[in-house]
C-alpha cells in the first residue's frame, strides 16, 4: 500500500513521520516544497505535482488549514481530481464543514474515488505521539482499509457514519474545546480577583474532578504568559464559526464564538488557543490600550 501525504503544516508533519516509522512508503506534496526536508531524511519522496503523487499512490491522505484550501486541493486546477483517480481513496484529514465533507465525496465518486472525512482531535504533541482521536466519516469498508494507518497516526479511530460525520463529531468535541479552554481563563481571572494565585488555582484545578491533560499541559504556558501555537487560536475561531454554521446556538456556544472572533480580530490568531486568557484579562487590555 503506497500512501500519498498532501499538506505538510504543523500537524501534516508528525503524521506523515509516524507513517514513514511505522514502514509505509509515503509521497508527500506540498505548496511549498522545502516543508518536506524533514520528511525526505526518513524516507518519503517528494512529487513533481499531484497528478504524480496519485499516480503513484493507493491512499492519499490531505491535511490542510480550511475549507477554501481542501476544496482548491480537489477540485482545483491541477488538483487531485484532475488525476486519474479511479479505484483509490482519500482521507481528508483537515477540519471543515460537514458540507465541504459531503460536497468533496460527491465530487469524488462522481470520479471514481473513495472519500472519507476523518479530521482528528488532538495538537501537535499528539501528532507526535500517534495519539490523536479520529473520527471518520463514509463507507465502512473504506475506513476499515484505512484503518491500520489510522492506528498508527491515533490511539482511537471511531467510524460515526456517512460523509460528514467525521467533520460533524469534530466540530462538536471542539465546540467542547473552546468552551473548556475559554472556562478556565475565566476562573483563573476570577480567582485572582479574590486574592489566589495562578500557580495555586492550577494546582487546584488539576487536583479537583475537572483537572485534565489539557489544563496540565497549558499550565507552564499560562504561568508564563508565553502563548506558542499548539493549536493556534485563529483555527478555534474558525472552528467556531463554522460549528455556528452548522446549526448550534446555545449560550455557551456563542459567547465563546464571540470571544474568539473578537481575539481574532485584534490580533491574537496565530498564539494558542490558550492566549484566550491574555485577551480576557482586564489588566492585559488597559496595558494595551
Amino acid at each position: 500500500m503506497k500512501v500519498g501525504w498532501i499538506g505538510l503544516g504543523n500537524m501534516g508533519i508528525p503524521m506523515a513521520s509516524n507513517l514513514l516509522t511505522a514502514g509505509y512508503d509515503v509521497c508527500v506534496w506540498n505548496r511549498t516544497p522545502a516543508k518536506a526536508k524533514p520528511l525526505v531524511s526518513l524516507g518519503a519522496v517528494i512529487a513533481e505535482s499531484m497528478e504524480k503523487l496519485v499516480e503513484n499512490c493507493d491512499i492519499i491522505f490531505t491535511m490542510v488549514s480550511d475549507d477554501d484550501a481542501v476544496r482548491s486541493i480537489y477540485t482545483g486546477a491541477g488538483g487531485l481530481l484532475s488525476a486519474a483517480v479511479r479505484g483509490k481513496l482519500a482521507v481528508d484529514m483537515s477540519t471543515v464543514s460537514p458540507e465541504t465533507s459531503r460536497f468533496l465525496a460527491q465530487k469524488c465518486r462522481e470520479a471514481g474515488l473513495r472519500f472519507l472525512d476523518a479530521p482528528v482531535s488532538g495538537s501537535v504533541g499528539p501528532a507526535k505521539e500517534g495519539k490523536l482521536v479520529i473520527m471518520a466519516g463514509g463507507e465502512q469498508q473504506d475506513f476499515e482499509q484505512a484503518k491500520p494507518m489510522l492506528d498508527k497516526l491515533g490511539k482511537t479511530a471511531l467510524h460515526l457514519g456517512p460523509n460528514g460525520a467525521g467533520t460533524s463529531a469534530k466540530l462538536a468535541i471542539n465546540l467542547l474545546l473552546g468552551i473548556t479552554v475559554q472556562g478556565v481563563a475565566e476562573t483563573l481571572l476570577f480567582a485572582r480577583g479574590m486574592g489566589i494565585t495562578t500557580e495555586q488555582m492550577l494546582t487546584i484545578i488539576s487536583e479537583s474532578a475537572v483537572g485534565t491533560p489539557l489544563i496540565r499541559g497549558k499550565a507552564a504556558s499560562i504561568l508564563a504568559d508565553d502563548y506558542p501555537a499548539a493549536f493556534a487560536l485563529k483555527h478555534m475561531a474558525k472552528d467556531l464559526r463554522l460549528a455556528r454554521e452548522a446549526g448550534v446556538s446555545s449560550p455557551l456556544a456563542e459567547s465563546v464564538a464571540a470571544s474568539y472572533r473578537t481575539a481574532l480580530e485584534e490580533g491574537m490568531g496565530d498564539l494558542d488557543l490558550m492566549a484566550i486568557l491574555r485577551f480576557l484579562d482586564p489588566e492585559k487590555q488597559e496595558k494595551a490600550l
